[in-house]
């Protein structure tokens, strides 16, 4: 009877908000008529940062030129760490009034053990038939129960297809994927997509991919604020003649503010809980004309370049936020060992409220060749880390079929068991006019 069953606020399985009169879990379906201990809590633990380790070697990158028409000094995409396009030294943001991070802080584990199986298992997008017919009402996952107005069986309290759970973009010649995965109840990934005309009349490229601090409160809503606030940022000063550097720079200090005004909406209140944080996501873009190719991130969520040439070596261009960077940084670890460790994937930068100090890394290179720029999460990343494991899992053809390079990007995660939202955006180097998509 619904009168026997425990009067609950939250999820005891996910922590999600629950309402009286409840049967099931709104976001993992859990049963809330056996309720299980409450699980471990996994707060934030401060760490003094590190400076970033230096990037790859043996890759000769050209330099591009700064903002202000004076030759940069050559770079690799790590030594940018705390400045912006100009070079000039960022001035610390002051935290938050009542931030629960101190000024000594600087990681953030955001990835807390998962078990091996939840209460409910997701069905694979890859094989399941996510679309019931028209009227039909049937659940994805059991194929029994009928799906009531909110979207879930009214037979295993299955929630059922979001539309974030997989999303598809092209954009003329560049294109990205996003996928929930198959063990995570949402998708808490976010890209935004895009091209435009520089003044001369030369084709730009842009590319946002943001992924959501899962322990934070409304990570979803925070990559999505993130993503859309940068893309529209860099789509608008390009064509006004700002450098792509500077209009990256400047993207991802707007990203930061959406994020930062989510944590003052009554919707953030609500959802809040001792054990949680303000909403907060990490962002890595990408601006690519028909000469210069600029990056820019926070958090670790990477850039890769892989020439058309695969006897050409690719490269990573992007320098991770991470404690495992740092350990390396600082020479108490060497990669393997740092990334082994169970708090490899402590990110120490962040987009969010209660992120002590924003510093958006930028960096500029010209290829001397055609290839692409993968732009991901570490949902995909984890399965293809180093760039030449990147480069042999991108078709060759990813160039002249930006969509169909996504596709397969996303389909080697879930081949490699899809445990965490996979994002993944192509971008095709130099910049193609607009109006050329996939062949």
């Amino acid at each position: 009877m619904m009168s026997q069953m425990p009067q609950l606020s939250a999820c005891p399985s996910c922590e999600w908000p629950l309402e009286s009169g409840d049967r099931f879990c709104g976001a993992c379906g859990y049963d809330l008529s056996a309720v299980p201990p409450r699980p471990d809590d996994h707060p934030t633990i401060a760490l003094n940062g590190a400076d970033l380790a230096p990037g790859p070697e043996g890759v000769a990158w050209p330099v591009a030129p700064r903002p202000d028409g004076a030759p940069a000094a050559p770079h690799l995409p790590a030594d940018l760490a705390g400045t912006d396009s100009g070079g000039i030294p960022l001035p610390p943001e002051q935290p938050p009034t009542g931030s629960p991070v101190s000024p000594a802080s600087g990681v953030r584990f955001d990835r807390p053990p998962e078990p091996d199986e939840y209460p409910l298992q997701a069905p694979d997008p890859r094989v399941a038939d996510l679309s019931a017919p028209e009227g039909a009402g049937f659940c994805v996952a059991c194929r029994a129960g009928r799906v009531d107005t909110d979207g879930y069986c009214e037979h295993c309290g299955h929630a059922q297809p979001r539309e974030r759970d997989h999303m598809e973009q092209e954009c003329g010649p560049l294109a990205a994927v996003s996928d929930r995965g198959l063990r995570h109840h949402r998708n808490e990934d976010a890209f935004g997509i895009g091209t435009a005309t520089l003044p001369d009349g030369s084709p730009a490229s842009v590319a946002i991919v943001c992924d959501g601090v899962s322990s934070a409160t409304r990570p979803d809503d925070a990559s999505l604020a993130a993503a859309r606030a940068a893309n529209e940022s860099v789509l608008a000063a390009l064509p006004r003649g700002t450098h792509p550097q500077q209009a990256l720079h400047d993207a991802i200090v707007a990203a930061s503010q959406a994020v930062n005004a989510l944590a003052v909406e009554p919707a953030t209140a609500r959802e809040h809980a001792p054990h949680q944080n303000a909403p907060a996501c990490t962002i890595v873009g990408a601006v690519v004309t028909t000469g210069l190719l600029v990056v820019g991130w926070v958090g670790d969520s990477r850039a890769y370049w892989v020439p058309v040439d695969r006897n050409s070596p690719p490269a990573r261009l992007t320098e991770d936020d991470s404690w495992a960077a740092q350990m390396v940084a600082a020479g108490l670890m060497n990669e393997a060992e740092a990334y082994a460790d169970e708090r490899a994937h402590a990110i120490t930068g962040w987009l969010g409220a209660d992120a002590y100090e924003l510093e958006p890394h930028t960096a500029s290179f010209k290829p001397d060749r055609p290839g692409v720029v993968v732009v991901c999460t570490d949902g995909l990343w984890n399965y293809a880390e180093a760039a030449e494991e990147m480069a042999e899992v991108v078709p060759e053809d990813a160039a002249v079929r930006p969509l169909h390079g996504a596709r397969v990007l996303v389909g080697h995660a879930l081949d490699g068991g899809g445990h965490d939202n996979v994002t993944v955006a192509v971008v095709p180097f130099p910049a193609v006019p607009q109006g050329a998509g996939s062949a």
